[in-house]
């Protein structure tokens, strides 16, 4: 599933690409990935900024809607000639004043749009719910976010509500380099351990999307192009592998329902 650097990418090079623009033709292939409003609002719209908020594109429009667009694990957005033919599972296409057009696409259908007002945006219950943005707070707020909390720590760094845009790649990551295990109750992790943890969040993802995020199967960029930071994975995805810290054995276990890759010499659990 594209996070937050991936969709992050993506909205950035969406904007480069698209603001000023107008929406000239808007066809929806796949009625059933809008989830609310309706796409026949948008011709005539002009394109003001492309953003992210979460694992969600928002491109804000002059008419005051917003097209959201969660990918999901394997929805991609990018921006073409008309000329192109468009892929088999091509759900939405805006048709832009330069000849351009913006294609959303997603082979297993789990991504979705919606079309809202910025009233209907703020009381949609799960964008209402999403917890700050891991690069807009400092990692001290992070941390007194976490601290004291009985959930285990991934489960807390999955937990949108907590903090928003981070999913299983990032995560293990992060705590691989604070030397956390994954499931140790974050009530249990020390105030010095905690404010490391969020400080490699921020600087892990910080990097993420200065390569362009990660492409580990599906996921390009709005120009069509792989990300690069799976090249410095140090856990994720590597269960058998030697740890690059002491060279033990990587494992991998479930935690909130995901894989957890860690190093259990590196990361030991803590409890009580």
């Amino acid at each position: 599933m594209p996070e937050l650097p991936e969709v992050e990418t993506i909205a950035r090079g969406l904007d480069a690409q698209v603001q000023g623009l107008r929406v000239m033709t808007a066809c929806l292939y796949t009625p059933s990935v809008l989830h609310a409003g309706t796409v026949d609002t948008l011709p005539g719209a002009r394109i003001l900024q492309v953003t992210r908020r979460a694992k969600l594109l928002l491109m804000a429009l002059d008419t005051g809607l917003y097209l959201v667009i969660h990918l999901k694990m394997t929805g991609r957005v990018w921006l073409g000639k008309p000329t192109q033919a468009l892929p088999k599972h091509t759900h939405l296409v805006l048709g832009l004043d330069n000849g351009e057009q913006i294609v959303f696409e997603d082979a297993r259908r789990f991504g979705y749009c919606r079309v809202e007002t910025q009233a209907s945006l703020a009381a949609w219950p799960f964008y209402a719910s999403l917890g700050p943005e891991p690069l807009a707070v400092s990692a001290q707020e992070l941390a007194r976010i976490m601290a004291g909390k009985r959930a285990r720590i991934k489960a807390l760094l999955l937990d949108q509500t907590c903090v928003a845009g981070v999913g299983n790649i990032y995560a293990d990551e992060a705590l691989f380099a604070a030397e956390i295990h994954p499931a140790t109750q974050a009530i249990h992790i020390s105030s010095e351990q905690l404010l490391r943890l969020c400080t490699e969040l921020q600087r892990i993802l910080a990097l993420a999307i200065k390569a362009g995020g990660s492409t580990i199967s599906d996921y390009r960029n709005a120009y069509g192009r792989s990300g690069i930071f799976q090249n410095s994975f140090a856990v994720y995805g590597k269960k058998g592998a030697a740890c690059p810290r002491c060279s033990h054995t990587l494992v991998a276990i479930q935690v909130a329902g995901r894989t957890s890759t860690h190093c259990p010499h590196c990361q030991v659990l803590e409890v009580a």
